[in-house]
């Protein structure tokens, strides 16, 4: 059956495997939701950007991100990309230390994202920053333009395809430190937005992703058609867990240890 609401939200999140997976019921009308969602597709920073002027009725934020969005917007208990492993990567061309690749011209996916957050924890005294769409950073790293990159989606699955090696792990410094999963990003709701329907939907889709796997597969290969079914299933894997469905007390716990340590919008 294909649920047909009245009222449609616009819907942002990233065209990566994980999101086109747990989204995809959502966006199809797969599960009964008391609206439809119109998906609006962009890279994480382009979200976060947008989410200053409360552009979107839902959409997935950075965690390093949501503190200076301020209260435009809610945060739902589904969907959310959170877990162990599951950190982002600062890879170069030769091996080094963390320190030595953060002393130099490092690539980053966006100042507010949750990856670049967590390499200022790891080194403060991080030098020169440029920033690069996530998907442009390993080519960057590769021709020398930047001293390092950091990493984050596929690009942790493709990095030695590029003739790169891997510095650091931030996901596995995080939990060293915290002994808690490493909380990514998460769905938002505007608040002028009910967020109850609103999160029961979007954890319905992800339900729904679980129990039919691969009814979303032609929809995840449609946007990341680059990608081997390998890497997109590798990508599913990680991203998407039992934290996706709800965030449950250990991932709340997580979210509030890493946004203490950004600065809230003023």
């Amino acid at each position: 059956m294909v649920f047909r609401p009245l009222v449609r939200l616009t819907f942002g999140f990233t065209p990566c495997p994980n999101d086109a997976f747990a989204f995809h019921a959502l966006v199809h009308g797969l599960v009964d939701a008391p609206f439809g969602a119109e998906p609006v597709l962009l890279d994480i920073e382009e979200l976060n950007r947008r989410a200053h002027e409360a552009e979107l009725d839902l959409t997935k934020l950075s965690f390093g991100a949501a503190a200076a969005v301020g209260t435009r917007y809610r945060l739902l208990r589904s969907g959310a990309a959170l877990g162990h492993g599951a950190g982002p990567l600062v890879v170069a061309r030769e091996e080094m230390t963390l320190e030595e690749a953060a002393g130099g011209r490092v690539a980053v996916p966006g100042r507010e994202t949750t990856a670049f957050l967590l390499l200022r924890l790891a080194v403060p005294g991080l030098g020169e920053v440029a920033e690069l769409r996530y998907d442009k950073i390993l080519d960057a790293v590769a021709r020398g333009e930047v001293d390092a990159g950091l990493i984050i989606h596929e690009s942790r699955f493709t990095y030695r395809d590029h003739g790169l090696a891997a510095v650091a792990d931030l996901g596995e410094w995080w939990e060293e430190e915290t002994r808690l999963p490493v909380p990514l990003a998460g769905i938002f709701a505007r608040d002028d937005i009910d967020p109850a329907p609103a999160e029961a939907a979007i954890r319905a889709s992800v339900e729904y992703a679980f129990a039919h796997p691969e009814a979303s597969r032609d929809y995840v290969r449609s946007l990341s058609h680059e990608l081997s079914d390998e890497v997109c299933a590798a990508h599913i894997e990680l991203y998407v867990n039992e934290h996706s469905v709800d965030l449950g007390d250990e991932g709340l716990r997580a979210i509030e240890r890493l946004t203490s340590h950004v600065s809230p919008a003023l």
